[in-house]
């Protein structure tokens, strides 16, 4: 099965940038689908944004649309996460997850319950 380790999260003002990096190993990443969940304080766990293993085709909250972008490099078995002109309301902890499961509709991918493995998270708190 595969490992991921979330890196890049930290404190930032608003209107700035953080590149998370989700890092696997055991298993190559382009074997999976991968999807960044962030979970707030006193809030449930919400989708972010997803890429298809191939980097074919990407998706986004539209809280985000904009201003983060998804991108994968196989080679590097690594998937970044891009946050520009972030704000307070991004405060959260950030988690990448993997599924191999194959889905025509990209919504499924929305689904938290849907993916088998998770990472452990990077904080991210934006200052205002």
């Amino acid at each position: 099965q595969v490992q991921l380790v979330e890196s890049g999260g930290g404190l930032v003002e608003a209107g700035g940038s953080l590149r998370l990096s989700c890092a696997a190993s055991g298993r190559t990443l382009n074997n999976y689908n991968i999807g960044w969940f962030r979970q707030g304080p006193g809030k449930e766990r919400e989708f972010v944004a997803f890429i298809r293993r191939s980097g074919s085709e990407t998706d986004y909250a539209d809280s985000v649309k904009g201003r983060f972008a998804i991108s994968r490099d196989n080679a590097k078995n690594t998937v970044y996460l891009q946050m520009n002109n972030l704000k307070p309301e991004d405060t959260a902890v950030y988690a990448c997850a993997a599924t191999p499961t194959l889905y025509m509709n990209i919504d499924y991918y929305r689904r938290s319950n849907n993916y088998q493995f998770w990472g452990q998270g990077t904080q991210v708190t934006v200052s205002s």
